[in-house]
């Protein structure tokens, strides 16, 4: 069986509180895009994960495909070893969720193969013990959300009349020096209320709180969002801690930009 893992954009991004726990609160709009993995499982087998495409750093034994298994296996402890493969697409470090989505698809995907019943509801509450992104990849539709990134409210955002450019320039931003580099703080008006306007009025009232000592540290990212502006984007921002940066420009009015080579670039019209 496989899946089609997809990545993420934030629009808009604010840190509101340190919490006591040492993550941190706030507020955001995930918005889910076509920039894809491909996740196959295959029984009966031997648990275990191999991978390609884009190396993933770190042990295997811990990717988050394994954890997500491991989650659910506690739970029902009748569930089959699988042979897992996964072929990384969408870049690491860049601010777009891939590894999150890696591992809510395959919690949907364990759940439709083995028949386990569970609900989104249910779905959800595993995918939080992954990852502070996880969840939202279980319904996979725009969403409001809050808390660590857990708390979702589904909202009414069809981006479907415009196209997208992400540029990743191959700079991995730590995403735990990044909040460091903040202080919280509770936005004037509430990006529920604030993204409901049109797409063109975004650029002078959401922002995402990491562009500061992001661009500071890395300059070529400021000029990648202003390159996107002076070519038609209606909306242009970095996506997370970074380091992608997202162009939202009108349907197939994208124009060309001549892209440092190293970039991975991805338009979806």
């Amino acid at each position: 069986m496989i899946v089609f893992p997809n990545c993420k954009i934030n629009l808009g991004l604010y840190i509101t509180a340190r919490r006591a726990d040492g993550f941190h609160d706030l507020e955001t709009v995930f918005y889910p895009l076509p920039v894809q993995d491909a996740l196959e499982v295959i029984t009966p087998g031997t648990l275990q994960f191999t991978s390609s495409g884009i190396p993933i750093p770190g042990d295997q034994d811990s990717n988050l495909c394994l954890r997500a298994f491991h989650l659910l296996q506690q739970d029902f402890p009748a569930l089959q070893p699988v042979n897992i493969h996964l072929h990384k697409h969408i870049p690491i470090g860049a601010g777009l969720g891939g590894g999150s989505a890696d591992a809510a698809f395959m919690l949907r995907l364990l759940d439709h193969k083995f028949q386990l019943g569970l609900s989104e509801e249910q779905l959800t509450a595993y995918a939080a013990h992954l990852g502070s992104d996880c969840p939202f990849f279980i319904p996979n539709k725009p969403c409001f959300a809050t808390g660590r990134g857990e708390i979702l409210e589904p909202i009414a955002l069809d981006l479907s009349g415009y196209s997208f450019q992400l540029i990743y320039p191959a700079i991995h931003v730590n995403t735990g020096w990044a909040f460091k580099q903040l202080t919280p703080r509770v936005p004037a008006h509430s990006l529920r209320e604030m993204i409901q306007l049109p797409v063109s009025d975004w650029k002078e009232v959401i922002s995402n709180d990491f562009e500061g000592p992001v661009f500071q540290a890395h300059p070529v990212l400021a000029t990648i969002k202003a390159q996107l502006y002076a070519a038609g984007a209606r909306y242009a921002a970095m996506s997370g801690s970074g380091s992608a940066v997202v162009g939202i420009f009108p349907k197939n009015k994208i124009a060309d930009i001549l892209w440092d080579a190293s970039y991975r670039v991805f338009t979806i019209k």
